[in-house]
């Protein structure tokens, strides 16, 4: 339940903010907060819901458009308080 809910945190920092979804991405190294990093991104990315995009130098990701309902479902079960907000 607690990676569920890091998960939800990860793709609603991707999601606000500047909208990372699709070709627009964020670097890892910013989501270092997050104790469960490389298990959550791996699963998500396994899921297809996060995009790793590899660059030289750094990793990046961003939420895939295809799974947009999805997501936002996701993040809305697992922290309520912000419903309507990830768009």
């Amino acid at each position: 339940m607690l990676l569920e809910v890091e998960k939800a945190e990860i793709m609603t920092k991707l999601g606000r903010g500047k909208g990372n979804w699709g070709a627009k991405y964020d670097r890892l190294e910013h989501f270092k907060r997050f104790s469960n990093l490389d298990k959550s991104i791996k699963e998500l990315g396994n899921a297809g819901w996060v995009l790793i995009h590899k660059k030289q130098g750094y990793t990046g990701i961003s939420l895939n458009p295809k799974y947009k309902l999805e997501i936002i479902e996701f993040i809305e079960k697992h922290l309520p308080y912000l419903k309507g907000m990830v768009k």
